[in-house]
């Protein structure tokens, strides 16, 4: 996830960070006067990749499906405009899909940020599959309020849900061509095919 901070500097996650550092203040003003969405960390900015028209139809699916099945119930969803801060590590970022239950509880340092999302969705694209299932799942599991994690591929007709065990881990569930998921922090079940048959993008993976 490579990106220019706001003093030109090349920067990417995951790599050393050998950058001035920026307070979430700084972050969250330049933020506010920029038309390119960016993460921070360990305070570092960092540009999001943008995305592709195969990652935004299937985001699009994914909010359709679930908007179709949550009408009048306590879960609501939001698309990739909500920010969500990660309090126990002070990752802010834009999830693809967030849904959260009951009421939003925002973050005290910063009343745009969203911290209680009980379900998060990404659209893994080629250059973020690693970070998605990787660094940024890692982040995502130490929200509190989380109960499912799901990962939709770009590439293939795959969708996945991590939940948390028992214990201190997280276990997965894959659906692929022909089958279905059940979302059950939220009470949707996920058809594969729907989501991927809804634009002929990606009807033909």
């Amino acid at each position: 996830m490579d990106g220019i901070d706001p003093r030109g500097h090349v920067t990417s996650m995951g790599q050393p960070a050998r950058l001035p550092y920026y307070t979430y203040d700084e972050y969250r003003r330049f933020e506010v006067g920029s038309n390119v969405k960016h993460e921070y960390l360990d305070g570092q900015i960092l540009a999001m990749a943008g995305g592709s028209p195969e990652h935004a139809t299937l985001a699009a699916a994914v909010i359709a499906e679930l908007g179709r099945q949550l009408v009048h119930g306590p879960c609501h969803t939001f698309t990739s405009d909500l920010r969500l801060r990660v309090v126990a590590t002070g990752l802010a970022t834009y999830p693809d899909v967030t849904v959260i239950c009951g009421d939003l509880e925002r973050d005290p340092d910063d009343r745009n940020n969203a911290v209680n999302p009980t379900l998060l969705i990404e659209v893994s694209s080629p250059s973020t599959e690693h970070y998605d299932r990787g660094a940024k799942a890692e982040h995502y599991r130490r929200i509190p309020s989380l109960r499912e994690y799901v990962i939709v591929s770009q590439k293939e007709r795959q969708i996945e849900v991590w939940r948390p065990d028992q214990g201190d881990g997280w276990h997965v569930e894959i659906a692929e061509r022909g089958g279905r998921l059940e979302l059950e922090a939220i009470g949707v079940v996920l058809d594969v095919d729907v989501v991927y048959d809804r634009s002929p993008l990606t009807k033909m993976l």
